[in-house]
């Protein structure tokens, strides 16, 4: 691992925060191979996390992008109430790590933090997420996103741009 990688690969996740703060639904999940997975699995107690979504609940689970391509669909529409109106976002990203994979894949692991106010209420939620990335031309791809929520408390509702 190179430092220019973790650089590019560093950019390249907070270049998604913005997308998602700034609302650019389309260029957000232009990041997204197509059968790329999302995943926020929920706790089984204080230190384990559901596994398998197949096995387990989860607080969202995609196993493709269409169904980030849904919900962007229902908030655009209007025809998703919990995201109406939508919260303005703060979306930080902090020690990101990146490892090279055998199969030419990279695997960054980061901490992320997401202030969020919505009808005057404000809030936050934070944690960590692994994502799979593959290289394409001049940046890169998510193939997926694992992301761990460590709130105990979800006071508000919780969608992808919550993350």
């Amino acid at each position: 691992m190179t430092a220019e990688l973790n650089f590019a690969v560093s950019q390249f996740l907070i270049q998604k925060a913005e997308l998602c703060d700034n609302y650019d639904w389309d260029a957000y999940l232009d990041l997204y191979d197509e059968d790329s997975e999302y995943h926020i699995p929920q706790w089984i107690d204080d230190h384990n996390y559901v596994q398998d979504p197949n096995q387990g609940l989860s607080y969202i689970y995609y196993e493709d992008r269409t169904g980030l391509e849904d919900r962007i669909f229902r908030i655009r529409t209007g025809k998703a109430a919990s995201a109406t109106p939508l919260p303005r976002t703060l979306h930080m990203i902090k020690n990101v790590r990146v490892k090279e994979l055998e199969d030419g894949l990279i695997e960054a692991k980061v901490a992320w933090h997401t202030l969020y106010n919505r009808q005057g209420l404000e809030g936050n939620f934070y944690g960590h997420a692994t994502y799979t990335l593959r290289k394409n031309e001049d940046s890169f791809r998510i193939r997926r996103q694992h992301t761990i929520l460590l709130n105990d408390k979800i006071d508000s509702v919780l969608d992808f741009y919550h993350v």
